[in-house]
């Protein structure tokens, strides 16, 4: 219902909106959505600030909900304070930052393994560098030496060969990023909308020249300007109040010198002379053409009519150019538009890609009317309700966790850090809240009538754009001394307590359905989740992406509500739709804010219960699935996705299908309407669901209102059946190499299948793993990107399906060490599986982290919802995390060693590799096994 984006890859500020289909009018709804002012209301997060007298800022917010602790610090250091000839720098440190400090050497990741941290991960953008993690209670003492360290004491531990080693990291996460398709447009972006030497005209990875250019010395000296505490902003948000928080802040971080003040750089939004377009040729399926334009950032009197503007032209699921370009005149795939506001600068941009078929130029002239006409109308107050409606729910969603990349202690530090306030937040809302058409209108005219800047993405061989990363430097030959540190014994963590898992209980509706129910209510949201016993295995062989394009018509359009009514609807209630398939279930979700319950069940009840699958959109919709298959034809992992399957399970077995993708080309062309309502009445019906929630109202409440909407469904016609009659049969080790030409890295997947089935206990082999391929401090990860530093991350896991579990591995490494990276796997393999099983450190950490991180792992509503999910569909019962900890401390090496050496056998493996054959075919020619040439053009077509 809302999976339906045309596969792009991630581009700095680009905030790309899946669009949703058309049709003509409808009843608007019957239940009256609450006033946007009582959602905004429910919006807050109380704290109390503090500040150290060397400077450093902090912020308390107490959240007793559950005993876990979010720390964040934020640095008032990216990449536009990096001058000419240092760019990079700032995404370098972040990298640097969790290579250990003089009283904690080693990876920063281990010692917060160790103590159960969730969350945790470093980001940089243009404006600041944050670390953050969620720890349990605790373990906030040792959490805040480990931060306190790398703020303090870190750089005696900088030493060449960590600096050579997350240099060569860095390379390869550009690598990665640039292999994707669309994977360049962000070096023209930057480039070509601000002049030469301006703050934000460089992206965030910078130059990979400056960064091989510099030395030691100019690294530290970097550190040393921007990184002291009267630079940072801590945030603690959690089970902790501000006394203990003062105590221990000032404790750990009392004692760092302040350092320079890192000044803001003087920040002009520059307007173009005359309007200018450039085109960038790559392997695309589809031309994607873009207008930007650079405006002012997040603390200007505009910023909230331009945030208004970009929901409405673009935003909104019922946006004017989701309704014009992609709806009426199916002139693209998608069409979006949004409003990247940065501290200081932003850009508005607008994004379509374009239908193959269709002429280029008239998409492009549309497009351009559109945004006219948009500027001569202005939005209508009800779109500007329902863009604020739909910005308050995002925002209550994001109360419900206090740390991460969206939670409480973001919103604190982001106000505090770029604003001085840190609930800038609730301004941004009354602000949006405040605009009218007028305003809205008027700011729109201001910065939009402006010359824009076009940039197009057409097929054809791709160009050098943007930096060529050189090959990394070797890795040094042995690790450095630790250095020696001088504060002493790190902080011991104290017992955690057992994890308190929510009460899970049954009912049932009028006709059967079971209700399994559970309650949170820490946010006032309702969340719901129809479970039905499908999955991709349900895929008709000959209709392989038959149930993708079902799931996507069915909120384009009702027996009583067509598609912009569906998607208005939506926007005044705050409601979001969800679909998604796993190789045995087929999902369907809706979240609403619970003073909108009773509206968002009537609509998601329309939707589940009666698809129009009108002829027009289902024609509309296929082609846009078969857009997007060409899209996944392009992508590396969209091109070992589907040949892996194939080999792991056999081509015979049901799950052979999941390697379909988007589906089968040649079947979804010819996909009819009928064809659709047959696999909605034989899967998707009473029989086959369960329905699951989590919400803040009762249970009765929730049943009552489940049972008036669903409780006297009834399916129609007879029941799909699953045949596994056929078992999997896995091909012989070999290597499948898929030719993609020019590619800066490949991709390696390989894969086995196990003697497991899906109802099996998984817990001492998954903890095994976790040691093996499934963490960041994992023997396969460590090998390929700290030792070597030729993968930006690599890693292997268990995919578990009912009546088969597979064993797979996955790592995008550097064309010219793809043979060498293969043959390293096979090593961490056979020496994890033989003679150098799991240490005692690695078990320690292993078992110490899954006990601690239980608190952090279920502390939203989602998290639960998607345990219940799990336990039901594994036959587990519902109280089977509250009793996980007695089954974690039961646990030993041999017991893990054995799991492990029961499921997987190297000498089993096949492996896909997606790459340019003429650089990786003689690396692979080494390795002793069978080595197969796909095109990538024939993959689609491949059986």
């Amino acid at each position: 219902m809302t999976s339906k984006s045309f596969a792009l890859s991630s581009v700095a500020l680009f905030a790309l909106i899946t669009p949703m289909a058309a049709g003509a009018k409808a009843p608007a709804t019957t239940t009256a959505p609450a006033p946007v002012a009582s959602l905004i209301k429910k919006v807050d997060i109380p704290y109390q600030r503090f500040a150290l007298p060397n400077g450093l800022r902090v912020l308390v917010h107490t959240d007793r909900k559950a005993p876990v602790v979010a720390v964040s610090v934020w640095y008032n250091i990216g990449s536009k304070f990096e001058p000419k000839g240092r760019t990079g720098f700032a995404h370098l440190f972040e990298h640097l930052m969790f290579n250990g400090s003089e009283n904690a050497p080693g990876d920063f990741f281990e010692p917060l393994k160790q103590v159960g941290a969730t969350d945790l991960n470093g980001t940089t953008n243009f404006d600041r560098t944050n670390y953050f993690e969620t720890v349990p209670t605790p373990a906030l003492e040792k959490t805040l030496f480990l931060e306190s360290d790398r703020m303090g004491y870190l750089l005696g531990a900088v030493t060449q060969g960590v600096l050579d080693e997350q240099r060569g990291v860095v390379q390869n996460e550009k690598r990665q990023g640039d292999n994707q398709p669309y994977g360049l447009l962000q070096y023209k972006i930057f480039g070509g909308l601000y002049p030469e030497g301006h703050p934000y005209g460089h992206t965030v990875i910078g130059s990979l020249a400056d960064l091989d250019a510099a030395s030691l010395d100019d690294v530290k000296g970097w550190f040393r300007n921007h990184y002291g505490p009267n630079n940072a902003v801590l945030v603690l948000a959690g089970d902790v109040d501000v006394k203990t928080a003062k105590a221990l802040v000032t404790k750990y971080f009392g004692g760092i010198a302040r350092g320079p003040q890192t000044a803001l750089p003087t920040v002009t939004i520059p307007t173009l002379d005359a309007p200018k377009a450039d085109v960038i040729k790559d392997r695309v399926a589809a031309t994607l053409v873009t207008r930007l334009w650079a405006v002012p950032g997040l603390n200007d009197p505009d910023a909230a009519g331009l945030t208004a503007a970009a929901s409405v032209l673009g935003g909104l699921s019922s946006s004017r150019l989701a309704n014009v370009l992609v709806r009426k005149e199916k002139l693209a795939v998608q069409a979006s538009a949004g409003f990247g506001a940065q501290s200081q600068a932003g850009v508005f941009q607008v994004v379509m890609v374009v239908r193959p078929g269709v002429d280029v130029a008239l998409a492009n002239k549309r497009l351009d009317e559109v945004i006219a006409d948009f500027l001569k109308t202005g939005p209508t107050a009800d779109e500007l309700q329902r863009t604020v409606t739909s910005s308050v729910t995002r925002r209550i969603a994001g109360l419900e966790s206090v740390g991460g990349f969206g939670g409480k202690a973001v919103a604190l530090a982001s106000g505090e850090l770029f604003s001085n306030d840190p609930v800038f937040f609730k301004k941004q809302l009354a602000d949006l809240a405040a605009q009218t058409p007028a305003s809205v209108q008027a700011t729109a005219q201001k910065w939009l009538s402006r010359p824009v800047y076009a940039v197009s993405v057409e097929n054809g061989p791709r160009e050098a754009t943007g930096d060529v990363a050189a090959a990394p430097k070797p890795a040094p030959a042995a690790p450095p001394q630790a250095p020696m540190g001088t504060r002493g014994a790190q902080p011991t963590v104290g017992p955690v307590a057992n994890l308190v898992f929510p009460k899970v209980q049954r009912a049932r509706l009028s006709n059967g359905i079971e209700l399994i129910y559970a309650q949170r209510d820490a946010v006032p949201i309702t969340r719901a989740q129809i479970s039905f016993d499908a999955g991709a295995t349900a895929d008709p062989a000959d209709k392989l992406g038959v149930q993708q394009l079902t799931l996507s018509l069915l909120d384009e359009g009702t027996k009583s509500r067509d598609s912009i009514a569906i998607a208005e609807e939506r926007e005044r209630l705050g409601v979001s739709f969800g679909d998604g398939t796993s190789a045995d279930r087929t999902f369907l979700s809706v979240s609403v804010p619970s003073a909108n319950v009773a509206g968002g069940l009537d609509l998601f009840a329309d939707v589940v219960r009666n698809p129009a699958f009108r002829d027009d959109e289902v024609a509309r919709l296929r082609n846009t699935q078969l857009a997007g298959i060409q899209q996944e034809l392009t992508n590396p992992q969209g091109l070992a996705g589907r040949v892996l399957p194939k080999l792991v399970y056999g081509p015979a077995s049901p799950y052979a299908k999941t390697a379909a993708g988007g589906g089968d080309p040649a079947a979804v062309a010819k996909l009819t309407r009928d064809d659709l309502v047959a696999f909605q009445q034989a899967w998707l019906r009473p029989e086959k669901a369960k329905i699951f929630v989590v919400s803040d109202l009762p249970l009765a409440r929730v049943k009552t209102m489940l049972d008036a909407r669903f409780g006297d469904w009834t399916g129609t016609g007879t029941a799909g059946v699953k045949d596994f009659s056929v078992g999997a049969v896995q091909a012989s080790p070999r290597i499948v190499l898929v030719d993609r030409p020019d590619s800066p890295q490949s991709l390696i997947a390989g894969g086995q299948l196990t003697p497991l089935k899906g109802s099996d206990d998984l817990l001492d082999a998954e903890l095994a793993n976790d040691v093996l391929g499934g963490d960041f401090l994992s023997r396969i990860n460590m090998d390929l990107r700290e030792t070597k530093h030729w993968s930006y991350g690599a890693g292997g896991g268990f995919a578990r399906n009912e009546n088969a579990v597979i064993y797979g591995i996955r790592a995008p490494v550097q064309a010219d060490k793809t043979g060498e990276s293969i043959a390293s796997l096979m090593v961490d393999l056979k020496e994890f599986l033989g003679p150098k099983g799991i240490t005692q450190t690695e078990f320690e950490r292993t078992i110490n982290g899954a006990t601690r991180e239980l608190a952090g792992n279920f502390e939203t509503a989602g998290a639960v919802l998607s345990a219940m999910l799990l336990n039901d569909q594994y036959k587990r019962p519902d109280d089977y995390y509250a009793t996980i900890t007695q089954k974690y401390r039961a646990m030993t090496p041999l017991v893990l060693d054995a799991a492990a050496r029961k499921a997987i056998d190297p000498n089993k493996f096949v492996w896909v590799v997606v790459g340019d054959a003429k650089v990786v075919r003689p690396q692979l020619d080494s390795l002793g096994l069978p080595v197969e040439v796909i095109p990538a053009a024939s993959v689609a077509s491949a059986k």
